[in-house]
């Protein structure tokens, strides 16, 4: 994903997501590499349900995918991971998705 991909409305999706220090925290930690729920909550030190529910905002964004798995003993395993995104803004940028986006009452955001 790059800053160019994105028209106005899911550019506004994309900085409201990145605007959450857990979700920036989530990010990090998956930019190393892929993981499953319950070891990337260990390793933010929050609990499933509240990383769930940041994680779903990750995916509607678009920042994030997931994959169900199998572990060998046969449990259903959900692993996270980035996708890649480089996102860099000018105003000529912001003028350019200002001018797609769509008007006040349609938007979901507000």
């Amino acid at each position: 994903m790059t800053t160019s991909d994105l028209a106005g409305d899911e550019l506004v999706r994309v900085l409201a997501t990145l605007a959450n220090p857990h979700r920036l925290r989530v990010l990090a930690a998956l930019a190393t590499g892929r993981n499953y729920v319950s070891q990337l909550a260990r390793d933010l030190g929050i609990s499933r349900a509240l990383l769930q529910v940041h994680l779903r905002k990750l995916e509607a964004a678009g920042l994030v995918t997931a994959q169900l798995e199998l572990s060998e003993d046969g449990k259903a395993m959900k692993f996270y991971e980035v996708v890649p995104l480089d996102l860099h803004l000018t105003p000529e940028i912001i003028a350019v998705a200002a001018r797609t986006l769509s008007p006040p009452e349609k938007r979901e955001d507000e």
